[in-house]
């Protein structure tokens, strides 16, 4: 048997790494081959032997090594996913920057996804331009929450969730920046949440 590459080796881990982070699922053998440019059997040949060798665990169709069993036990990968305004409702291209691992026993788990502020609306939420949101995913809120919704527009805002206005029966976001923006609110037919803001990191 002819003798396995040790750089190529450390390629696959890297590999599976990465695609664990982004995917939250082990890369099929298929996506191995197609990321390094080798053939399949070449993949499957040297995940048998560093499943041997222990560098890593392969039973057929799962992959975990040391920085995936870390990833599934102590941390949530969160993607980092551009900017959302603060102020008044701004449509922003979400593109991932990059991927965030953040450990569970702070952050909890679920599925998380990490946004740059941008705006003054909600500073008196302790929330300042340039801090990362971290939000997770869900399609329910409380009063007094603070939500990542779309406008009247179809517009992302990062808000807080005011209950519904008992005149008009439309969901309330509201700013929290009384100095400068006052009582003022956004009035929507439908509350459309793209996700509940569970923690802040602050950028000093």
């Amino acid at each position: 048997m002819r003798k396995k590459d040790p750089e190529l080796m450390e390629k696959i881990s890297d590999f599976v790494s990465a695609y664990y982070r982004k995917e939250q699922e082990s890369p099929s053998v298929r996506a191995i081959a197609a990321g390094l440019g080798i053939g399949k059997s070449t993949a499957h040949s040297y995940l048998v032997e560093m499943d041997e060798k222990k560098m890593l665990s392969y039973d057929g169709k799962s992959i975990i090594n040391k920085a995936v069993e870390r990833c599934k036990t102590g941390y949530t990968s969160a993607p980092l996913v551009g900017s959302i305004r603060c102020g008044d409702p701004e449509e922003e291209e979400q593109y991932i920057e990059e991927y965030v691992s953040l450990p569970s026993s702070i952050f909890g788990s679920g599925q998380m996804y990490i946004l740059r502020a941008v705006g003054d609306s909600m500073e008196d939420a302790g929330i300042r331009e340039g801090d990362y949101v971290v939000i997770t995913r869900q399609n329910e809120c409380n009063v007094g929450d603070l939500v990542i919704a779309l406008d009247g527009e179809g517009q992302n805002t990062l808000k807080a969730y005011g209950g519904v206005d008992e005149a008009s029966g439309c969901a309330v976001l509201e700013y929290r920046n009384r100095s400068v923006y006052g009582d003022k609110r956004i009035l929507v037919r439908k509350l459309v949440l793209q996700g509940v803001v569970k923690n802040v990191i602050k950028v000093y």
